[in-house]
């Protein structure tokens, strides 16, 4: 190339100072002559900025935090798939959050955006002109994540007992009975680590949820090192509920506490250390039966409201001998619908809650067949992706990542973000993830870097694991996608950012 221009130019000039040439001529030559130097600079450029991104992709691989890693990266440019650089491309890890971009893509393709996760309510029996339901009231789970939710500003509650008096309900001779058994009751995904199960995060999937399956503990702590916490209450309040404390006060400005427990098991203890003089201070755990908690609250509520019930709340899980085709003999009453799927995708991914990415999942199969099962979703998940990728070496366990079971190398997330970048879906699967310095689990990456407001993707963190998948807006205007997974680096995970944030700036001067 710079031999070509070279010549041009001598050329140019030897015509223009030794021959008759018009200026219309010679300014056209020299046009040309200035579009190859346009041109020689720019290769020039993009040679420079790949090599710049070659040079800290080495670097990464090379750092004494990654000397014992497993690392795989791709980047492409998406108008014409040109691979910009790699690392092990095809070296499958655990990515943690960044496998939400499975369950959040194929629920919004295989559901649709404006898709919604329904609740239905029934009565099982008669009212007479008194105003008493001889019978009970039933709540039929259809999977929805967003029932209480602090992201869904619904309040399901008054609008349900609003609903039971408009119908001329006073009296209850019978109970609230709870049923999520549309989506049976396998608790929580393969993989999943008992150490997570107890805590906000590791709340698993159900047929009913109710306020983002969360159990809010508060707790005093005194100005005593190693003395005890002490529990003043929950929310919801949890009937039952056995809790085995062994929190102490520790000199410390985070919360450093850890719940344990098992789905359907009102026994919980708590571990680890919170920090000393405070008056309330909250920790976030699983609610351990959200189905019965549901019948709870709706009868604590509905007594509360004027409407008085006899019986105690139940729930299907633990009733037997229930006849599988009751509904057909039931009178549906109301409906609720929770938010859509474009609203739950992007809480999914900007928030990065496994609850929310779990319920996308089960909802796969429901709306196939009637049953939310884990099992039949994760066959639906792992067919619907599987041909449009190369797909050897991918497996997927459950729709958050909190599996480490989970296999997925950045081939896999390229080759998903590259088919997403082209469905009819693709604004909406966009606008669901966070920008960089900007949102949700971004918000933190790329501050005061070149590449703030440029990195569009999703982020995974667990012990030992790293990941981000998403697209790069360059400052030359080209739209380009990447994967990075790192498994069983050697440092803190705020120095490993500032490692990533290299990569993605060089990525944002192609």
């Amino acid at each position: 190339m710079l031999k070509l221009l070279k010549t041009s130019m001598l050329k140019i000039n030897f015509i223009s100072n030794n021959l008759s040439l018009t200026y219309s001529e010679i300014s056209t030559m020299k046009t040309i002559s200035f579009k190859l130097v346009c041109l020689f600079s720019l290769l020039v450029s993009v040679t420079f900025s790949q090599t710049n991104l070659q040079k800290e992709l080495e670097l990464f691989k090379n750092s004494a935090e990654c000397a014992y890693a497993g690392i795989s990266f791709r980047a492409i440019d998406l108008k014409n798939g040109v691979e910009l650089a790699s690392l092990n491309p095809k070296l499958t890890l655990t990515s943690a959050s960044t496998t939400k971009l499975f369950s959040t893509a194929a629920a919004l393709e295989i559901l649709g955006p404006e898709y919604r996760p329904t609740t239905r309510i029934y009565i099982d029996g008669i009212i007479d002109q008194e105003g008493t339901l001889y019978g009970n009231i039933w709540i039929r789970g259809g999977g929805d994540p967003s029932l209480g939710s602090i992201y869904n500003d619904a309040d399901f509650l008054n609008i349900w007992s609003d609903t039971i008096k408009k119908m001329g309900i006073k009296n209850i001779s019978g109970s609230v009975i709870s049923d999520g058994s549309d989506f049976e009751y396998s608790g929580v995904p393969d993989g999943w680590s008992w150490q997570d199960m107890g805590n906000y995060y590791g709340a698993g999937p159900a047929g009913i949820c109710v306020y983002d399956n969360m159990l809010i503990y508060q707790f005093k702590t005194g100005n005593v090192l190693n003395q005890p916490v002490e529990l003043i209450s929950t929310f919801p309040k949890v009937s039952n509920l056995q809790f085995e404390n062994f929190i102490t006060c520790q000199p410390l400005k985070t919360d450093n506490s850890f719940i344990y427990g098992a789905p359907f098991s009102n026994y919980r203890f708590g571990s680890g250390a919170l920090p000393l003089n405070q008056d309330v201070f909250e920790v976030k755990g699983s609610l351990p039966d959200p189905e019965f908690q549901l019948a709870e609250v709706l009868t604590q509520h509905l007594n509360a409201s004027g409407i008085f019930i006899t019986g105690l709340p139940k729930c299907a899980r633990l009733m037997e001998n229930l006849d599988k085709n009751r509904y057909n003999q039931f009178k549906l009453f109301y409906s609720h619908s929770g938010l859509s799927i474009k609203e739950l995708i992007k809480i999914t991914n900007v928030y990065s809650i496994n609850l929310f990415a779990e319920e996308l999942l089960l909802l796969l199969s429901y709306q196939k067949n009637g049953i939310g099962s884990m099992s039949e979703s994760i066959e639906i998940l792992e067919s619907f992706w599987k041909p449009k990728m190369s797909s050897a070496g991918l497996v997927l366990r459950d729709g958050s990542g909190l599996s480490r079971t989970n296999s997925i190398s950045s081939n896999h997330l390229v080759d998903l973000l590259t088919y997403m970048d082209t469905s009819i879906y693709a604004n909406e699967f966009y606008s669901s993830l966070p920008t960089s310095s900007i949102s949700g689990t971004l918000a933190p990456l790329c501050k005061d870097e070149p590449c703030a407001g440029k990195v569009v993707a999703k982020s995974g963190t667990m012990s030992r694991v790293k990941s981000y998948a998403g697209y790069v807006n360059t400052i030359s205007g080209k739209k380009l996608a990447f994967a990075i997974v790192i498994n069983n680096f050697n440092s803190d995970g705020l120095v490993l950012r500032a490692k990533i944030e290299s990569i993605l700036n060089a990525l944002t001067q192609l």
